[in-house]
């Protein structure tokens, strides 16, 4: 097994969702969700996808909007939560159980909500995930990211600084928005913020 390999699967995700400790989680809408609905930056979409989705409300939410929502994660019992949860409200999403990083769509999409995946996966595999990006999104497609800010070392959560970002996600292949980006700070992880940004593929 690789280096790469072993940093996917070093935490046990499915474990944490099993025996329920998963703080990071909010348990409602994310505010940047309801804000970016409200302002219509979701009207244009026809397809979205959530990696890392967890037990995230935001994938009901996108259904209910007419859109179609994939969401992905490495935990059976998140994404058995998932089904439950689309069924009590009579929506449907694609689900995806296993390592999103390989994944293909048969078509690209138009945007990806990313809330908790970024944070969540080691540093090294970030290029890979951002190659996946460009793979999956049409040109012009959306990255909704909250981008999670910490000084501490280590993770999960990973911090991600906005210089290292702007690294990451370089213009020749983003358009990053004008302007500050607004924080929204996590409630069960000390205040700390998540920034919202709208990038879009070039």
């Amino acid at each position: 097994m690789s280096e790469l390999e072993e940093e996917r699967s070093a935490f046990d995700w499915e474990a944490r969702f099993a025996e329920g400790t998963t703080p990071w989680e909010r348990g409602q809408m994310h505010p940047a969700f309801l804000d970016w609905a409200r302002k219509g930056a979701f009207t244009d979409l026809e397809s979205v996808m959530i990696p890392g989705c967890g037990r995230a409300p935001e994938v009901a939410g996108f259904a209910e909007m007419g859109i179609h929502t994939i969401g992905a994660d490495l935990s059976e019992t998140a994404i058995n939560w998932q089904r439950k949860h689309l069924d009590e409200c009579d929506l449907s999403a694609e689900l995806i159980t296993g390592d999103i990083l390989d994944w293909t769509p048969a078509a690209p999409i138009d945007a990806v909500y990313e809330q908790t995946f970024l944070c969540a996966i080691h540093p090294r595999l970030r290029e890979t995930y951002e190659a996946a990006l460009i793979r999956w999104l049409k040109p012009g497609g959306k990255l909704f990211a909250l981008l999670m800010q910490k000084d501490e070392r280590g993770g999960p959560p990973y911090g991600c600084p906005i210089g290292v970002m702007h690294t990451l996600f370089p213009e020749s292949r983003w358009i990053w928005p004008d302007g500050e980006l607004t924080p929204w700070p996590h409630p069960a992880l000390g205040g700390k913020a998540e920034l919202g940004a709208i990038l879009e593929r070039r």
